[in-house]
């Protein structure tokens, strides 16, 4: 089980990087991974990535105030994630 505190991000622009998703979600904590969900087959980005935040607060906040924010031209679906990892 990792210690940090994951957020669900979607509708993310499918040209995103890891570092660009990373750099936006980092103006509210310190965020210790990101990572974007591809499709097995095609190998193309799902439009939906995983952000991990070091401490809950800075997860929370990510949920308030980025949700419905606009990134590179698409609005993010923000929301906690089960941690299951």
């Amino acid at each position: 089980m990792s210690g940090g505190y994951s957020v669900y991000v979607g509708n993310a622009p499918f040209q995103s990087t890891e570092q660009e998703i990373g750099d936006f979600f980092s103006q509210k904590g310190n965020v210790t991974n990101v990572r974007i969900v591809y499709d097995r087959e095609t190998g193309r980005p799902r439009g939906f990535a995983f952000v991990e935040y070091s401490d809950e607060q800075s997860a929370q906040r990510a949920v308030n105030e980025l949700n419905g924010a606009d990134f590179n031209g698409r609005q993010l679906r923000v929301n906690l994630a089960n941690n299951r990892s």
